[in-house]
Parts: structure tokens; sequence; C-alpha cells
């Protein structure tokens, strides 16, 4: 198998089992000798912080504003020199995000329109195109049930009306992202986790084929 490192990003409504696909995937190509470093956005840097204090409502901003705070820290994910997915990917070490420019497309744009924020993503050359992007598909009524779950409060996005309208939109992104070359991966997040991995597991393999 060709190691060349990879750069994998997950996406989906809140809920959707990313971390937990992350996981078995970080594993599964373990066992097959891929390094991977798990990341996701917002990061931990300050610019990813700043954002979390708005998403959990204690800072105010307007929706312009986030969607540039989004950009901007997308971008430091790429080009930090020492955990960045630049970085890594120059150290043959396959980056796997959770979240990418694919959120602020169905959250922001939902928001302000897509063509803002497609200008402020797709057309920074510091933002990077991934080479694949897993999409777990889930219902918002799952979504709301998987939160509420886990116990955790709920931050602003997560309603079930603006769950319902983001997965929406979501779709419409991957079926304009497809449109212009973008390798992107549907998966019904609502199967088993084990059946899940096994797709997930697949569709990463082939970056590998020759």
């Amino acid at each position: 198998m060709n190691n060349n490192a990879k750069f994998i990003v997950f996406e989906g409504i809140d809920g959707s089992g990313k971390s937990t696909q992350i996981r078995l995937l970080a594993e599964a190509l373990a066992e097959r000798g891929i390094k991977t470093h798990h990341s996701a956005e917002p990061t931990s840097y300050p610019t990813g912080k700043a954002i979390r204090e708005v998403l959990s409502g204690r800072v105010k901003v307007t929706d312009d504003e986030l969607a540039v705070m989004f950009a901007t820290d997308r971008a430091n994910h790429n080009k930090n020199q020492d955990n960045g997915i630049e970085a890594l990917l120059s150290q043959g070490i396959t980056a796997i995000s959770d979240r990418y420019y694919y959120s602020s497309l169905a959250y922001q744009g939902v928001q302000i329109g897509l063509p803002r924020v497609m200008q402020l993503n797709l057309e920074n050359p510091d933002i990077r195109r991934p080479d694949l992007c897993i999409f777990l598909d889930l219902e918002p009524e799952e979504s709301l049930r998987r939160i509420e779950a886990r116990h955790l409060s709920a931050e602003i996005f997560e309603t079930y009306e603006y769950l319902d309208k983001t997965r929406k939109t979501f779709v419409g992104v991957i079926d304009l992202l497809r449109e212009r070359g973008e390798n992107i991966v549907c998966i019904n997040a609502a199967a088993s986790i084990e059946g899940i991995a096994e797709a997930v597991l697949s569709a990463a393999l082939k970056l590998w084929e020759n």
C-alpha cells in the first residue's frame, strides 16, 4: 500500500457519531501502517477558543463576524507550523479533521448566504481541499435524541429547526461541491457503529489505491 499522507474530513450534524468513527478509522489505518493525527474545528488555537465563546453564547458577534472567525481559524488549522494540516502531511502523517469548511457552508450559509461563505473559504489560498470528506448523514430527530442522551448543554446551533435546516443545507452543499470535483462520500449515520466503520474504512482506503 502506498503510504503517502492524505487529508480526510468528517462532517455531519451534531450527534452523527463523528468522534467514534474518527477513532475507529485511525485505529484501522494504524493497523495498516498509516500514521494519523486527529484534530477538530474550532481548533484549540486562540482563534478556535474565541469561536467557542461565541457558540456558548457568552460572547456576541454578528453572523458575518462569526463566519470570518471560522475562516481565520481554519487557515490557522492549515498553516500552524507545529501540528497544522500542512505540517502533518509534509511529515507523512494523514490528517483527520472533525469538521471543516463544509460546516461553515452549511451553518453560516444558512445565516449569511452561501456566496459569502464560499468566498471566505474556497477562495482562500491558505485553506486546502481535503482528499476525502465523509458526511455522516443523520435525521435531526435522532441528532437531538443523541445530544440529550449525552446530557450536554445545547450550543446555539442545537435546536430541531436549525438542525433540520442545516442538514438540508449540507445536502445542497455536498451536491454543489461534488460538481466542483470534491470527493465526498455520504454514509447513513443511523446504521450500526460497525457498519458505519466498515463503510468509512472502505471509502478511506480507496485513497491509497494505485
